[in-house]
Order: structure tokens, then sequence, then C-alpha cells
């Protein structure tokens, strides 16, 4: 860990140890995304399967890139009761906390004669991107799957990228299917994410594009986004990353297991303690040393870690201005009266209070969404919510005397802004002589 202690750091220091890692966004990255993209524009489903078997070793033929019901029967066979029983607790609290979210219309009179309301309507077309990789993710499934089962959005379309014989992972079958999810297909990387921005022969055009990849997928949902024919994204994505706030009372094996959950996701991972005593750090250093021994993933780890950071802070005030400036993805509290300092938190994508409330909770099963915003995106970003899904439309309905009272002020704007024919719109209902 690079240890500093803060207020012993110039603002040059500071600012530069809490600076993200330089991500991949070489010329050579966004020019090889945009030829993915290009092809798979002008050559469909023979693109993809092209790309399946470049990218992933993996031959397909037309008729095997929709997982089949026959498949996804064959699936559900092999997923253990006990997996079943854990996907499902997860899908009840992910569903009780996301089915509060629901928005109510707005109503009111503004003044009289003038009435506006606000109502919300799904997005009609979605499409999920599930990562490969090492491990089947099913929990993200979960995350995207049951709030847009809430929302009602019309058509759900999930990629992911197929297994080395060809087949999809039974565990992101069945967490598809207890979201209803019933359109799936064996396509991962930048090639997924331009099937579902532009439409193939078999997979169909979406208008909002949700979930986590590698850079590849990041950078082709950017230019997706940029692109008027595209789709929609989520929000931006970076390496996913945790700060863990620890005062001198917080258990030093446990702080370090949080940081270690964290830094096993990938060796581009963002581990960060700050902590208000320097032996509770020192304490939580060897922890870490002496638990990422047995983690099986412990390779990756070891390379998040050589980019972890070690903060001391005067206090938890500055603790937490510390926290505000990062923007953490993940902010976990190991402190007393967690609840008390939650309240002055700003930036944060998720947080997480007291000694009992370990990251894995948010990123499975707790019912809190782990689609969050990275890279400092906290201070702008919420992360995935029901609105996520959802649009809002505005509507007013204006009588006679309600336009009569508004429309003086709506001229002399209209004026204001030299825009005549918004002048008129208003003029010509309200004194018929001056129709031309």
């Amino acid at each position: 860990m690079q240890w500093m202690v803060w207020e012993e750091s110039s603002p040059e220091e500071q600012k530069a140890i809490l600076d993200r890692p330089v991500s991949d966004t070489s010329a050579q990255l966004r020019e090889g995304v945009r030829a993915i993209l290009g092809a798979v524009q002008s050559e469909g489903d023979a693109a993809l399967r092209a790309f399946t078997q470049r990218f992933d070793g993996v031959v397909l033929a037309p008729e095997a890139m929709e997982v089949s019901p026959a498949e996804k029967l064959a699936a559900r066979e092999k997923v253990s009761p006990a997996t079943i029983a854990a996907l499902n607790l997860a899908k009840e609290n992910i569903e009780r906390f996301h089915r509060q979210q629901i928005t109510k219309r707005i109503e009111l009179p503004t003044m009289p004669g003038v009435r506006c309301y606000r109502e919300t309507r799904a997005i009609e077309k979605v499409g999920f991107y599930i990562p490969g990789g090492s491990a089947p993710l099913p929990s993200t499934v979960l995350m995207l799957g049951v709030p847009s089962s809430i929302a009602g959005n019309a058509q759900r379309i999930l990629c992911s990228p197929p297994q080395k014989d060809g087949s999809m992972h039974p565990v992101i079958l069945m967490a598809a299917e207890l979201c209803g999810i019933e359109r799936i297909f064996k396509v991962g990387g930048a090639q997924a994410i331009a099937a579902l921005a532009y439409g193939t022969e078999t997979i169909p055009k979406v208008d909002k594009i949700f979930g986590p990849g590698n850079s590849w997928v990041t950078e082709a949902k950017l230019q997706v986004a940029g692109d008027a024919r595209g789709a929609a994204i989520d929000m931006p994505a970076g390496p996913s990353e945790v700060l863990v706030i620890a005062d001198d009372k917080a258990d030093p094996t446990w702080v370090a297991a949080d940081l270690l959950s964290q830094a096993e996701h990938g060796s581009d991972s963002q581990v960060i303690l700050v902590s208000t005593s320097r032996k509770m750090a020192t304490a939580v250093q060897a922890a870490v040393e002496e638990q990422v021994k047995s983690l099986p993933r412990q390779e990756l780890a070891r390379e998040a870690l050589k980019q972890s950071r070690c903060i001391i802070a005067a206090n938890l005030q500055e603790a937490l201005s510390i926290s505000d400036a990062y923007a953490p993805e993940h902010l976990i509290l190991q402190v007393e009266e967690p609840e008390v300092w939650a309240r002055k938190v700003q930036n944060a994508g998720s947080v997480f209070l007291g000694p009992w409330s370990p990251e894995s909770a948010g990123d499975y099963a707790s019912g809190t969404n782990h689609v969050l915003p990275t890279h400092g995106y906290a201070r702008s970003y919420s992360g995935l919510s029901l609105e996520s899904f959802t649009k809002h439309i505005t509507f007013q309905h204006l009588s006679r005397e309600g336009l009569a009272a508004l429309g003086p002020a709506i001229e002399e704007l209209a004026r204001l802004e030299g825009l005549e024919a918004h002048r008129r719109a208003v003029a010509i209902r309200l004194r018929p002589e001056e129709r031309l």
C-alpha cells in the first residue's frame, strides 16, 4: 500500500494520491471498437459469428446464436437447489427495494386555467450485457432484470459470451428465467453492444443498454451512445472501487476482508483505506497480507493491491472530506455512529454502514442495486434504480382563461428572444384580429 498522512501532504500530493490510473482509451482501442461496430452494422449476424469465433474461440451455427427453450430447460436441471434459493432470496430483496421507487403521477394547477402534470412511461426496448470471463455474474442479471420487470419494459434482450463449449452458463440462464427475460443471445464483447445498439437479422435493436464490461465494452457503449442511430446507456463505467473509512475501534481483519473483496475483482480495481489511526492502518495492512495468501484469485488481488492507498486522516471529518473528493463507487463506514457520519456523505455510489455491512451484501442480496457510478462519476451520477428503466413525459392543459392570463408573459418572452412565430401562436388565439 502507498501511505500518506493527509495533513502533512501538499495539495498536489493529495490530488495525486486520489487520481485514478489512466484507463485504456488509446487510439488503437477506439479504432478497434469503431471497426467492430461498423462490421456489425454492415454484416449483421455474420459479423457476430466471426467475432465470436475470433475472440471466444467458439463456432456458432446461425440458429445457435439465440438460447433455445431446450437449452433453458437443460440449464435449470444443472443449477443446485442452494443456488436457486440464494437467487430467489436476492431477487425478493431487490424487488422489494426497487418496488418502493415507483414514482407517483404529479399534477397541479400552476395558475388558474393552467394545469400541468407528469407521467412515467417504461422505456420500450432495453438490452442487458452480462460479461463472461472467469466466473458467471448472475447477480448482475438480477440487478438489471428485476427493476426492468417492475418498470414494465416491453422488450428485454440479454447478451453474454458463450462458454468454450458454445453453451450459456446455466446459472445465467436460471437468473434470467427468474426475471422473466426470454430472449438471450450468446454474443459478447463490443460486438454484442453493436448488435444491441443497431440490431441485426437476429438480435433486435434496443433503446437503452445496461451492464458492465471490459474496456472494449465500455468504449463500445460510449461510441453507440454518441451516435444518433445507436442507443442510450446506463452510465459511464470504469474499474470497480472501494474506499473504507475506519476509526480506531474497527476490526482490522474485517477491514482487510472488505478491501480484498474489492481487490479480487481484477487487477485494475481501486482499493483505498482512510483511517484516523496509524495503528489500525498498520494492523489492516498485516491482515491483508495474511488473508490474500489463501484467495483463489490472489494474483489479481495482489495486482490491485500494488495500486492501493492508505491515507491517515486527522479525524473523521477530514476522512469524509477525502472520500467526497474521491467520490467512490462503494464507501464503507467502519466507524462508531455510522448513521451520524452517513448524513454527511456527499459523493458515493452506495454506502455501507457499520461493521456488519460488508460490500458483498449490496453486491448480491441486500436489495440495493450494485450497478454504480465509478471513476468519480458519483459526483454527478446515481446508481441504477427503477427510474433508469423509465422516462417521464410532461403534459399541460390550458383553458382560454388560462392562456389569457399567461399570454402576455409568453408574448413578451418570445419577443425578447426574437421568435415571432412563438408570439403569434398565442396572439392569434387571444386576438383573432391579428390573424394574417
